[in-house]
């Protein structure tokens, strides 16, 4: 049986992301997403939230399971009895850093394997911090993300006003 993890800070999860995930739950028997909880970057959303969101998103997806976790990727992968990494890629600025974060992986551990899927062309301009950006800004996010993302996107910009 192979156990793939898909990790990320999903902030917040949006169609790319949820496309990734239905095709490599495809791919493999058992498909962990794992929120990353502790990133180098400023988050919009608490780490529960964006785990909850994203167990809303991919509820109906079969074989998929949605963990929250800190510390090296590789440690949770291993936790976790997988032996694969999803990556999705969008553009070259992708690649570059997923190479270098695949490499850095072989080395911290050499039994787990990365794959890369391509993302979908339609999803291939959005990105988390795109959408964050528009909602900043009053405009439609309702073509990225599900309804209920949407809502704690806007629930989240009224709480700052």
């Amino acid at each position: 049986m192979t156990i793939a993890v898909y990790p990320g800070t999903f902030d917040p999860i949006h169609y790319g992301h949820i496309d990734i995930i239905k095709r490599a739950a495809e791919l493999f028997d058992s498909l962990i997403v794992g929120v990353y909880d502790r990133p180098h970057k400023s988050l919009f959303f608490p780490a529960e939230q964006r785990t909850e969101m994203v167990r809303r998103a991919v509820a109906d997806v079969p074989g998929v399971k949605v963990l929250c976790y800190s510390g090296l990727t590789v440690d949770f992968v291993r936790s976790q009895g997988a032996s694969v990494i999803v990556r999705g890629l969008r553009a070259i600025v992708d690649f570059e850093l997923e190479y270098q974060m695949a490499l850095m992986n072989r080395k911290l551990a050499p039994e787990v394997d990365v794959v890369c899927l391509m993302t979908s062309q339609e999803y291939a301009f959005v990105s988390s911090t795109i959408v964050k950006e528009i909602a900043i800004a009053g405009g439609p996010v309702t073509q990225f993300v599900p309804a209920h993302v949407e809502e704690a996107l806007r629930a989240r910009l009224l709480a700052q006003a």
